[in-house]
């Protein structure tokens, strides 16, 4: 790895980590770069998850810090995702990629017009469903989530955004500050599987972490300074670009090819 390689990365990171701690999304930048910089697509999957935790420390002290976090119910709703995460990386099947990437940005999209058509959802919190007591389908949802997240976990923070507000009714900003403490529970075990696979590239890692960290910083003081009308737009954007690189509109990997 070369200076030049080390300074990419964490440029990278800081973009990843901004992204990831706002909504969602970031690792389509960092699978990209570590990918563009020789990693196999198995080993940069696992390589971005120590980014991933490192970001997500940051994230949770921050918005712990200003008292918007809810830990009790983030830590509840974290048991089944981490259970989810540690089978979705054990899970080695033979998918159609294509398939796979056009499906997660219909989803996106969906997201999209929920985003610009009921704002109101997303900015107010309901209270009724924030009070409740958790159930069983809100577990199992999570379990799937995690699952998900511990195979690939590209665009995660969606799906958990979506499952907070809708299934949890916190407003935009708390359900970030939880989304961000159930990724940190869950990541060092998925993190743990790729670890004993020998698929982790440390230097990349952690040249990569270094910009996360600072990212997460700076979205989580914004996220809360700003308040949920500046995520969702943050959100609308991040939503547009990595649906159109889903697509294929724009190939994000080849643009850093061409400027590398």
């Amino acid at each position: 790895m070369t200076l030049i390689d080390f300074f990419v990365l964490i440029t990278a990171g800081v973009a990843v980590g901004f992204v990831n701690t706002l909504a969602g999304g970031g690792s389509t930048i960092s699978l990209s770069v570590l990918m563009l910089m020789g990693l196999s697509p198995a080993v940069a999957n696992g390589t971005n998850r120590i980014g991933i935790a490192i970001q997500n420390m940051v994230g949770v002290s921050s918005f712990k810090q200003q008292g918007v976090l809810e830990t009790r119910k983030g830590l509840l709703l974290a048991i089944p995702a981490t259970f989810g995460s540690i089978a979705g990386a054990y899970i080695a099947v033979d998918i159609n990629e294509t398939i796979f990437e056009r499906a997660m940005a219909v989803i996106l999209l969906v997201m999209l017009i929920f985003i610009l058509f009921k704002p109101q959802n997303l900015i107010k919190e309901q209270t009724d469903l924030v009070n409740k007591k958790l159930n069983w389908k809100q577990y199992l949802l999570f379990f799937f989530i995690g699952l998900y997240g511990g195979f690939i976990h590209v665009g995660i923070g969606y799906f958990l955004l979506s499952a907070l507000i809708l299934g949890a009714g916190y407003e935009l900003v708390k359900a970030n500050a939880v989304k961000v403490l159930i990724v940190l529970v869950y990541t060092p075990f998925s993190l743990a599987v790729f670890i004993w696979n020998d698929m982790i590239d440390y230097k990349m890692g952690f040249s990569l972490a270094i910009g996360t960290s600072i990212g997460a910083f700076i979205a989580s003081r914004m996220a809360v300074k700003k308040g949920a009308e500046f995520v969702r737009w943050v959100i609308v954007v991040i939503i547009l670009f990595t649906s159109a690189h889903l697509f294929g509109i724009v190939d994000f990997k080849s643009l850093l090819q061409s400027n590398r």
